[in-house]
């Protein structure tokens, strides 16, 4: 794996709003020195770099869905702060094995050992439009006789015409929030929601706040009063059930489907590394993590359980304390080995790995100066180098 310079193409911005990534302007803050989307770098893997990253994205995740059933099985959601009132529907999703779509792994990857992985975005991971059109289409102009670590398109539309039998009657809602100002999670959704089309499914896209709630049926509805039977929802369990309709969403739990189910709460939350850790201790691809305090560790990063972009983390290390700010952390922490990331001419990348259903499907990589990957952080693309 290495990093090498790239000529932009002209009229670059132009021309990646026009393929979908239309928020990389609004989602990235103004005063930095490079853009969201960086093409003026790119990384460059072999082959035998790709299929062993394979190998061990599909064995990470079969060991979180085997923590999954520990959690489960021993009841542990309390170790996750899943609040009391829905553990019980919690349980039952995972014993149903209601079906999932996605999934994104944030690795620590240097290109000579295993890689680590840094946690699992299970439940609402973004950057998906990035990995799975722009880059490729980056290839086709720029490296036209190259590959791409990048199968997402087709397996997510193969992964909706596999559920779609056994979604319940009418069409299936696609929901996101108003509140994200940036554009982000439309655009994510209405490409989700393209790849669902393509698979022949009938969808609608509807805002969270606009859905409604008839008393009478108990049923939740959209804007037109169609009841809403099957819905792919861009928005973290955790809120949905600490709102005040949570308490709808978890009692339709049997007969409405949902996407992301229910029991991907446990793998978005970072308490899954100290179980992890538990389960499958020493293991290559683990970073050592606990949930009641760093235990004797000299370098630790102190994360938030439900935290989101890198906000309200605490790196220790000797000869250094860094707090970033934030307001996650009231539901707990988990303490992982700090492990810098590599350091590629002055700029640190994260690895996003892509699973649909239960396959390692592509890559995407965001790069920072900084030692944490957060909103400042820059998307590059990759391709697979001729053997």
């Amino acid at each position: 794996m290495r990093r090498q310079p790239s000529t932009p193409r002209d009229g670059w911005a132009e021309l990646i709003e026009s393929q979908g990534l239309a928020f990389h302007r609004s989602s990235h803050p103004e005063n930095l020195d490079r853009p969201y989307w960086d093409e003026s770098v790119h990384y460059v893997l072999t082959m035998d770099e790709v299929l062993a990253l394979e190998e061990q994205v599909e064995e990470l995740h079969r060991m979180c869905l085997a923590a999954v059933e520990h959690v489960v099985t021993h009841d542990r959601m309390a170790d996750f702060a899943v609040p009391a009132h829905c553990r019980a529907a919690v349980a039952e999703s995972w014993r149903r094995r209601d079906p999932h779509l996605y999934g994104r792994f944030d690795l620590r990857y240097d290109g000579s050992g295993p890689a680590k992985l840094l946690e699992y975005n299970a439940d609402t991971p973004t950057s998906l439009v990035e990995s799975s059109v722009i880059q490729w289409f980056w290839l086709k102009d720029v490296h036209p006789d190259d590959d791409q670590w990048n199968s997402i398109h087709e397996r997510l539309v193969d992964r909706w015409r596999a559920l779609a039998p056994g979604f319940p009657t009418g069409p299936t809602h696609f929901a996101w929030t108003g509140a994200d100002e940036t554009g982000e999670e439309a655009m994510t959704l209405g490409y989700l929601q393209e790849t669902a089309d393509q698979a022949g499914l009938k969808t609608v896209a509807i805002a969270m706040e606009d859905i409604g709630w008839d008393p009478s049926n108990r049923r939740f509805v959209d804007t037109k009063y169609r009841v809403i039977r099957s819905m792919f929802k861009l928005y973290p369990w955790e809120w949905m059930v600490a709102e005040p309709f949570g308490a709808h969403a978890l009692a339709l739990q049997p007969t409405m489907t949902w996407i992301e189910p229910l029991w991907k709460m446990l793998l978005s939350n970072k308490a899954l590394l100290a179980i992890l850790w538990e389960l499958y201790p020493g293991h290559p691809n683990l970073l050592p993590a606990y949930l009641d305090g760093p235990r004797g560790m000299s370098s630790y990063i102190r994360k938030p359980l439900l935290g989101r972009e890198g906000a309200s983390m605490r790196v220790v290390s000797p000869g250094l304390t860094l707090d970033t700010p934030g307001d996650y952390g009231t539901e707990g922490f988990v303490h992982q080995e700090f492990l810098p990331l590599p350091d590629f001419d002055g700029r640190r990348p994260v690895l996003g790995a892509w699973v649909v259903e239960d396959e390692s499907v592509g890559l995407g990589i965001r790069e920072t100066s900084g030692l944490i990957t957060d909103d400042t952080s820059s998307f590059v693309p990759h391709r697979i180098a001729p053997s």
